[in-house]
């Protein structure tokens, strides 16, 4: 794996989504550095990424409310673990579960293993509320896909969570999540 600057040179071998990241990153005068690596389905395949592109784990969940009218993308970092009742009170929302892949899909356009904040590009009706673990905004960088799992971003957290936020017209809810020795 190597860490490569910018957008990747064979566009043509590539999904038309992670094209889309690609355009919008470099159109809002975003920088990111990238690396392409075997699709990434575990925690543990993201450590080894998470070190040769030195930024924090995040962790993108990608939630719903019991009737599955509420959507949630919650970034935590990556040594962290999530219960629901953590952050239920936090957001004003009863019991949470994962969000299936059908709505993954339909709001994100997005596939389970490629979460990530990146999709709200694709959530044009704003169906998916963003929350972010305060502990995530103490870090300068943060890796997470490019609506796929086969290539990796460090991006400055200030530029995901300030003009690209802004240029997809979402906010961002901050929650406290504990860490491991903390209760909430």
């Amino acid at each position: 794996m190597k860490l490569v600057k910018g957008r990747p040179q064979d566009a043509g071998k590539r999904e038309e989504k992670e094209m889309r990241v690609y355009d919008l990153l470099d159109d809002l005068g975003i920088e990111y550095e990238r690396v392409d690596h075997e699709a990434a389905m575990t925690m543990e395949a993201c450590e080894e990424i998470d070190r040769v592109l030195q930024a924090d784990i995040c962790k993108n969940l990608f939630l719903c409310n019991r009737q599955k009218t509420d959507f949630y993308l919650l970034m935590i970092l990556g040594d962290k673990k999530f219960k629901t009742k953590d952050i239920t009170k936090q957001i004003g929302s009863a019991r949470l579960s994962f969000g299936g892949p059908a709505e993954m899909e339909q709001y994100l356009d997005i596939t389970p293993g490629s979460v990530s904040v990146l999709g709200l590009m694709n959530d044009t009706e704003n169906h998916v509320r963003l929350l972010v673990d305060e502990d995530l905004l103490k870090g300068e960088y943060f890796g997470c896909h490019p609506c796929v799992n086969t290539s990796s971003l460090r991006v400055k957290t200030r530029d995901i969570l300030g003009p690209f936020l802004k240029a997809v017209h979402h906010d961002m809810t901050v929650v406290k999540l504990p860490g491991e020795n903390e209760e909430a």
